[in-house]
């Protein structure tokens, strides 16, 4: 029997954490696997989640891989988050709807409004808005925590998302989602312009090794991530609109890519900022006042999901919603189309 232990010290309103050695029957296992017959109490999935989530640590590395092979005496040390209520709760949230029938709803999702209740946002999400919206009969579809998600939209990221509203809304969606037929298009706003000013990106995202807070293009591990993009205006050679399409759809993806050839998105808290440490780095300097200031003061990322186009998963006919730049962007381009 593998030893497992509680760590001597929890982090203060964290949860005990537990500590996984690799006995000599486990060797070559998948990690994954390995954790799941080790640790009862987890599901083999819950374990994925958690190395996903970067809860997984080895030799003082955060580790997100669940293929990783294990090595006998390796030593684990995974922190489970404290358990969630069962249930999100109604709350009547204003939502800006742009279609709805009896399987699906499409909403522009506002900057500011957290998809579903997590660590942190217990409440005052999409999720409890659509509860009450649309009462019980989204209830439990998807999943209790989060019923009717099938994608989502970061905290600070604006536009389209669709929800399903039965399961086989749900089930339609979603296969879509895997198959890659349901097309999503963002515009965002980013430091320099890209050169090409139309290409392709792929890189497989996984967790940071560096700030487990954070995505990035990694060699080992990581899932496949492919991002298609071009220049639709530039502004000198501070910044540019470019168009994003998602081939994959992974965290942060565009984000992360756009980041990764080195035109992070304006406005990021987490990817924005460059090798000088200031946003916007070299980019903001070549910028006249006042387009300098409201640039590097842009309090989300700029990007937006623009252009939803997926098959209706009750009438099969292929259906596209666009949304319109929000104020606070369009306000920026507007300042910036005055130099």
């Amino acid at each position: 029997m593998p030893e497992v232990t509680p760590e001597a010290t929890p982090a203060p309103g964290a949860s005990t954490p537990l500590v996984y050695t690799v006995p000599d029957a486990a060797a070559g296992e998948r990690l994954d696997k390995a954790l799941a017959a080790g640790l009862p109490d987890l599901s083999r999935s819950r374990v994925q989640a958690l190395l996903e989530q970067g809860c997984v640590r080895e030799a003082g590395r955060t580790i997100t891989d669940p293929s990783l092979r294990v090595k006998p005496g390796q030593t684990f040390t995974l922190r489970v988050p404290d358990a969630e209520p069962a249930e999100p709760q109604a709350q009547d949230i204003p939502l800006d709807v742009v279609y709805e029938d009896s399987d699906v709803l499409v909403l522009d999702k506002p900057a500011g409004l957290v998809v579903h209740p997590a660590a942190g946002n217990p409440d005052s999400t999409l999720v409890n808005a659509l509860l009450a919206h649309c009462g019980d009969s989204l209830s439990g579809i998807g999943g209790v925590r989060r019923p009717g998600i099938v994608h989502r939209l970061d905290k600070d990221t604006s536009g389209l998302m669709v929800v399903a509203k039965n399961d086989r809304a749900h089930h339609g969606l979603t296969e879509q989602f895997a198959d890659r037929t349901l097309s999503r298009t963002y515009l965002a706003l980013v430091w320099g312009v890209p050169n090409p000013k139309q290409g392709r990106i792929e890189g497989a995202i996984g967790r940071s090794s560096a700030d487990r807070k954070k995505m990035a293009v990694v060699t080992g591990g990581g899932k496949h991530a492919a991002t298609r993009y071009r220049v639709l205006k530039s502004f000198g050679q501070a910044a540019a609109l470019v168009e994003c399409v998602l081939e994959t759809g992974r965290t942060h993806q565009i984000r992360v890519h756009m980041t990764h050839i080195g035109h992070p998105l304006v406005g990021d808290p987490l990817y924005g900022r460059g090798r000088s440490s200031r946003p916007g780095g070299k980019h903001a300097s070549t910028l006249p006042e006042p387009a300098r200031s409201r640039l590097v003061e842009f309090p989300r990322q700029a990007l937006h999901a623009a252009a939803l186009t997926f098959r209706h998963p009750g009438s099969g006919e292929v259906v596209e919603f666009r949304s319109p730049m929000p104020a606070d962007i369009h306000e920026l381009l507007v300042t910036l189309e005055t130099f």
